[in-house]
């Protein structure tokens, strides 16, 4: 019970601190002369949450096995730029966003096969994948932008419902609710929990380790390609540079929810509450002119604070 009120107490905490961000950045939009707390606000902190929100659930599965991943930023940019060169060249919408999730999840393999049948650290890995696909991001168009694309592909994450929710919204929710279940009520679920709390137990218990390490890569891949089709969609143009930095996002979205990096705890569903943190931050700061690099330096000390927090959770639980 004392355990169920520590974890009550801990989403409490985190759902408050959306709404106490919020309230200080519109205060000091206010100071500065300017208007947070308007319509057009928050459906961009809606569409920019969106896209880490979805990266940040392949994330959340690597973390909870107690695993890293640096490679999905360079993956949505991968993703974009070979979806908008098959787009350019007559390929359909459907079909191009086919072989954009097609390259994701081949990703996901290759980091999943060096880090389970490899036993290759997952932070070795991730990070020569992440080289890696940038790398040919840039090399399939000579680091050119392509641009140019027909209606339908705008239609993605232009498309609004009512007039005025963005259909970025109901692909948030639906993703989330699905892996929210998966994780929840699934024998996969339980075994992902158990590769991150104790990976010699799991496997004494009879929890197939590598192949759910591998399926937890493969599906990380995949959302990170999903994530390059709704950028792609949402700006129109492919840039082989698109996603730097994705990574961090996620993994800080991740870490703000309350998903420990040592694997094993938390709610995968937070990880979307630290994703709207980051982006209401992020688009508060915009609207004030804070510097760029003003900006990187924010978001940094929000990730060390909380990854303290994290470490001060688990020194009490021990």
């Amino acid at each position: 019970m004392e355990t169920k009120k520590k974890v009550n107490l801990s989403e409490i905490t985190l759902y408050l601190g959306v709404i106490v961000i919020f309230l200080a950045i519109t205060v000091a939009c206010k100071v500065v002369g300017k208007d947070f707390f308007t319509l057009s606000n928050i459906f961009n902190i809606i569409a920019q949450a969106s896209i880490t929100s979805i990266i940040a659930i392949g994330a959340s599965l690597v973390i909870l096995t107690g695993g890293i991943e640096l490679s999905v930023g360079s993956v949505v940019g991968f993703a974009g730029i070979l979806g908008g060169i098959l787009i350019k060249n007559g390929i359909p919408v459907a079909a191009a966003c086919a072989a954009i999730l097609l390259s994701g999840i081949v990703f996901g393999a290759f980091n999943g096969i060096l880090v389970s049948y490899g036993k290759v650290p997952a932070f070795i890995t991730t990070l020569g994948t992440m080289q890696i696909a940038r790398g040919m991001a840039l090399l399939i168009n000579a680091g050119q932008p392509v641009s140019g694309f027909p209606q339908g592909l705008s239609m993605i994450m232009g498309t609004r419902v009512f007039g005025k929710i963005p259909i970025s919204v109901f692909y948030v929710a639906i993703f989330y609710l699905v892996v929210i279940f998966m994780m929840s009520y699934t024998k996969f679920g339980r075994h992902v929990y158990s590769l991150g709390g104790n990976v010699n137990a799991a496997r004494l218990s009879g929890v197939r380790v590598k192949r759910v390490e591998m399926m937890v890569y493969i599906l990380c891949g995949a959302f990170a390609a999903i994530a390059g089709i709704m950028l792609l969609s949402r700006l129109t143009y492919a840039d082989p540079n698109a996603g730097n930095g994705y990574e961090m996002n996620a993994i800080a979205a991740t870490v703000i929810g309350g998903i420990s990096l040592s694997g094993g705890r938390g709610r995968i569903g937070n990880s979307l509450v630290g994703a709207i943190i980051l982006s209401t931050l992020t688009c508060g700061l915009q609207i004030m002119n804070v510097a760029t690099y003003y900006q990187t330096i924010i978001t940094g000390l929000v990730i060390i604070a909380a990854v303290f927090a994290d470490k001060r959770k688990e020194r009490r639980a021990e």
